[in-house]
């Protein structure tokens, strides 16, 4: 049986940490690591080189490019008259919907802003005759205004001949046009 003491723990410990982090042993159990592929022969290089040397051809430190790469190039940098007039007036149609798209959005904002104070303005006018309402109907006694009207005018509350009652059909209806008083 094997020593289990501290020293030997430990030691496994950091074996199978460093196995953890990738970290491992080759052996029979165990894929060989892959070697570094060599580099390619001489004769190979020079057969690049050769091929290279077709395309363009260096002379005393200067490049001197082929006609056909030269033409090349001047086609790709080169634009017609129709491509141009194409781009200036699809530059101008994007110029134009973006001005169009700030004045919309700058207009919105200015409205926005405005109802945003008429709204502000609203609450302030109603909270003021919310106010002025709850201060009248504080003022005025109701005791005294039946009172006044039984005794220094002579009111009376009516009889049951006084009262008229009318009956609706159902499927009729009914216009106010004004407050009955």
């Amino acid at each position: 049986m094997e020593r289990t003491n501290r020293a030997v723990t430990n030691r496994k410990g950091k074996v199978n940490a460093r196995n953890a982090r990738g970290m491992y042993i080759d052996g029979n159990t165990v894929k060989r690591l892959q070697e570094v592929p060599g580099r390619k022969p001489a004769a190979s290089r020079e057969q690049s080189v050769k091929h290279r040397s077709t395309t363009r051809t260096v002379t005393a430190g200067t490049q001197r490019i082929s006609r056909e790469t030269r033409r090349n190039r001047e086609k790709a940098m080169s634009m017609g008259r129709g491509f141009v007039t194409f781009l200036a007036v699809v530059s101008v149609a994007v110029l134009f919907c973006c001005v169009n798209y700030l004045q919309l959005k700058a207009e919105l904002t200015g409205r926005i802003k405005s109802v945003a104070g008429l709204e502000s303005e609203w609450a302030q006018l109603k909270e003021e005759n919310d106010a002025y309402e709850s201060q009248v109907t504080s003022e005025v006694d109701l005791d005294q205004i039946r009172e006044t009207a039984i005794g220094r005018l002579g009111m009376n509350y009516p009889t049951d001949s006084q009262k008229k009652t009318y009956s609706v059909p159902s499927n009729s209806y009914v216009r106010q046009y004004q407050d009955v008083p």
